[in-house]
């Protein structure tokens, strides 16, 4: 560990995930924007989006390759966390311990010795993958840039066993989870999700169609854009029709407007205006062996 983590650990306090069934949260910035790959195969290619003021570069680097819409899971997690305590009164930190099996448990993912492996394999694809963007800075010229974990241990027992694992946020994430205004919560069916469009579509669904009754729109070119996916359009417009075809998403009724000109509209409402915010039981663990 280098002198500069040592003093970015020693200036924080460790914080220690909370128990219990605790709603999903995710940052909106997160659920809005192309951050992380669609694919399951390892993706080298980074992504560049640029849409008004807002730029967002990605770039991947070839041993561990571009974090995925699952491994942001654990950022699902750790959002959910901070939420939680700063909600009881407590004091949240970017620096967080947790066991895998809470952490494992928290996502709907199995608790064995392979499901942690591909854990590990996921905290070091949001470690090595590094961002810049102009959201939330002042000019548009100004880029933060960052990774999704500045760094990340593990700790075992005498017998090489996991007990435990630490991991520090970056300011960016962080700041935006803290401000109440730029987290939303989830539906725990998310985690059910198995395919990649389908996790990043209900994300923006979520952020942009809420509660709003009459529902939002967007047509196939934009989203195609926005979703930072190497799939040509015409495949990406293939799954997307099927994925309205399945009705995939919870809570979402999903339609496609065919105008008389311009290209095809996924619109897209809520099926029960009910609140998001009351937590769901939780479902079970058992699910297929995705990608982390």
């Amino acid at each position: 560990m280098s002198s500069r983590d040592n003093a970015e650990r020693e200036q924080l306090d460790l914080f220690r995930a909370l128990r219990g069934d605790l709603a999903p949260r995710d940052a909106q910035d997160l659920m809005a924007y192309p951050f992380f790959s669609l694919a399951k195969s390892k993706r080298l290619a980074p992504i560049d989006f640029k849409a008004g003021s807002i730029v967002i570069r990605v770039e991947a680097v070839p041993e561990h390759g571009m974090a995925t819409i699952w491994d942001a899971d654990v950022l699902i997690w750790a959002a959910s966390q901070i939420v939680e305590a700063r909600d009881a009164g407590l004091r949240p930190s970017r620096l967080m311990g947790t066991t895998p099996y809470e952490m494992l448990n928290f996502i709907g993912r199995g608790v064995g010795s392979r499901d942690y492996d591909r854990l590990k394999a996921a905290l070091d694809r949001l470690q090595s993958t590094t961002v810049a963007t102009s959201i939330r800075q002042p000019t548009e010229r100004r880029m933060h840039r960052f990774s999704w974990i500045n760094e990340w241990k593990e700790k075992a027992d005498s017998r090489g066993r996991p007990i435990g694992l630490e991991l520090i946020l970056p300011d960016w994430f962080y700041a935006a989870v803290l401000d109440d205004a730029l987290v939303l919560t989830i539906d725990r069916a998310y985690f059910d999700l198995t395919g990649g469009l389908e996790r990043w579509l209900y994300r923006l669904v979520r952020k942009h169609g809420g509660r709003q009754e009459l529902g939002w729109s967007f047509d196939f070119i934009y989203l195609h854009a926005k979703s930072g996916s190497l799939s040509p359009l015409k495949h990406f417009a293939y799954d997307l029709r099927d994925i309205v075809r399945r009705q995939a998403l919870p809570g979402y009724r999903l339609t496609i407007e065919r105008p008389i000109s311009g290209p095809d509209r996924l619109f897209f409402a809520p099926i029960d205006p009910a609140p998001f915010d009351v937590p769901r039981r939780r479902r079970s663990n058992t699910r297929p062996g995705d990608k982390l």
